[in-house]
């Protein structure tokens, strides 16, 4: 089901929990929010649409990708880059990321996972992980 967006960076700037198998149907909502602005979004946490809970959604070099408890435990190149937000008025803000990045997360089965990205999908990875830690660019 496609959720309305929050707008509001006083609970976007709330840390989110840990999710657990009960959170399915959020992510499964997440995901149709994502699917649904395509056009103008390539990540969301569960955040964005009102529920504070540890869960990412992104493109991942053209498929969709849905992490549970995400933690990056590796981070390498730092630079810095602008990025804009769906969930945030105003145009794009100066941030700090990491080119490749190790990633620790659950999916769907609950099943924990080790994951390498760089590039775009990293960028994106950190952004939404920041939504979930309550870190707004």
């Amino acid at each position: 089901m496609v959720r309305e967006l929050v707008h509001d960076p006083i609970l976007l700037a709330r840390k989110s929990v840990p999710a657990t198998a009960e959170d399915l149907d959020t992510a499964r909502d997440l995901l149709d929010t994502l699917t649904a602005h395509k056009e103008g979004c390539v990540g969301m946490a569960a955040n964005m649409i009102g529920v504070c809970k540890n869960i990412i959604v992104f493109d991942n070099e053209g498929s969709y990708m849905t992490m549970f408890n995400p933690e990056i435990i590796k981070a390498e190149g730092e630079y810095e880059t602008e990025e804009g937000c769906l969930s945030l008025l105003g145009g794009p803000r100066k941030t700090r990321r990491f080119r490749k990045i190790k990633v620790r997360y659950q999916n769907e089965a609950m099943q924990t996972r080790l994951k390498t990205f760089s590039g775009w999908t990293a960028q994106i990875i950190q952004h939404e992980i920041d939504h979930c830690r309550g870190i707004l660019i």
